[in-house]
């Protein structure tokens, strides 16, 4: 499946590089590859989740139904279509020369570290690494303790919250007590951050070993206080690749207030959008830009008047319902889950008393403290070899007894 839109892409980069700025069929060419790329996305990512709501509409009007066969989709579809749109835009603006060698353009695409999951790459951030890079024992070496950081995060803790997350969230919401869904809610927002910061860390860390600098794609983002400093440290390759590709070819905040406010929704509806094929991922976009709205107006000047206790608590009550949105399957599971969660309910079949174990009490203790960045903590391991090693040697060492021991090892982000 990848090979085509290299062809494609590679063609039409081609033809695009050699036209003078000003000719028309120029924008034309890039409008058409762009449309082909999306229109490949819509189709192995959308068509389904399309049909279901045009059934929905003619079952309500007794007008029957379409039947299609379920459409598969393809692994990180949305990742390497993202980075070949940003080619194709890069070339046109001539931000970067289109090469004309096929497999350079094809190892960017399907550059296997990150071809599953991200981080988004782009083509004049790595073009020269294609051509000529050098593994030296240094660069590899930092690639290594990046990759056993990452599985670290994602198999000791993402996978140890993850199981207790899907347990809460898979149970009836009315056999829980208020306590144990927020806790649901805590532990998966841990279990998403975890699993594909850890993904990132590890794509990030192979790609230094074969001499790739990929650049960083989460930065701590719950120590923020706001959710337009969220958004600057969450999965920082999408938000740039929005911003540069969408938000500011819109106008960005150049046409205005109101322009500016639309622009924030439009981007954020189709962040919920890229995300996944259900109501709950684009109510789930809306939500983040409602809020991002509604700090441009000026709750972020109040933000900043106030002790970040409070800023970081409004932040991270904003965050953990968008989870809640983000996990659940349907809107119905939500407002089922969210009512209950409001209701204080104590009076359930299950408490938090009833899921207090070392295991789940460890694992949130994780989530917490490896959300932080610790910078003294980690200066002073980084400055003694020794320590560096062992500690390093251990993450490795319990990620590889941990994969061995246990069968529940999912991974979020593979459905994108």
């Amino acid at each position: 499946m990848v090979v085509e839109p290299i062809i494609i892409n590679h063609l039409f980069g081609l033809r695009i590089g050699k036209l003078p700025d000003k000719i028309k069929n120029r924008k034309t060419l890039l409008i058409v590859g762009v449309s082909i790329n999306l229109l490949a996305l819509v189709y192995f990512k959308y068509s389904n989740f399309i049909v279901d709501n045009i059934n929905i509409i003619l079952g309500s009007l007794n007008l029957g139904t379409i039947a299609i066969n379920k459409v598969r989709l393809p692994i990180g579809i949305s990742f390497y279509t993202f980075q070949s749109l940003s080619y194709l835009v890069d070339v046109y603006r001539k931000e970067t020369k289109a090469t004309k060698n096929p497999v350079d353009l094809g190892l960017y695409i399907a550059l296997f570290p990150q071809l599953i999951a991200g981080p988004i790459v782009r083509y004049h951030d790595i073009n020269e690494q294609i051509r000529q890079r050098k593994i030296t024992f240094e660069l590899f070496y930092s690639g290594t303790k990046k990759f056993i950081a990452g599985l670290g995060k994602k198999v000791i803790i993402a996978n140890t919250v993850g199981y207790y997350a899907d347990t809460f969230f898979n149970f009836p919401s009315d056999e829980l007590s208020s306590g144990l869904l927020v806790w649901g809610a805590i532990l998966y927002s841990f279990q998403i951050y975890f699993d594909f910061s850890g993904y990132s860390d590890m794509a990030i860390g192979l790609g230094r070993m074969f001499g790739f600098n990929i650049l960083e794609n989460f930065n701590f983002p719950y120590i923020s206080t706001s959710i337009k400093e969220f958004w600057r440290r969450w999965h920082i390759s999408l938000s740039n690749w929005f911003r540069d590709y969408l938000y500011i070819p819109l106008g960005g905040n150049r046409k205005g207030v109101k322009m500016t406010y639309i622009n924030l929704g439009i981007v954020f509806l189709v962040t919920g959008l890229w995300h996944g094929a259900s109501w709950n991922f684009v109510i789930w976009g809306i939500w983040h830009g409602m809020f991002l709205i509604i700090e441009r107006i000026g709750l972020d000047k109040i933000l900043a008047r106030i002790p970040k206790i409070f800023s970081h608590i409004y932040m991270l009550s904003v965050v953990l319902i968008g989870w809640i949105l983000f996990r659940v399957e349907d809107m119905h599971h939500f407002i089922d889950y969210f009512s209950r969660l409001l209701s204080f309910n104590s009076n359930t079949t299950y408490t938090v008393a009833d899921f207090t174990n070392r295991e789940i009490i460890t694992a949130t203790a994780l989530g917490v403290i490896f959300s932080m960045p610790w910078i003294k903590v980690r200066n002073f391991i980084e400055k003694y070899s020794i320590v560096e090693i062992i500690v390093y040697f251990i993450i490795f060492t319990l990620s590889v007894l941990s994969l061995s021991a246990s069968t529940y090892n999912p991974f979020i982000y593979f459905q994108f």
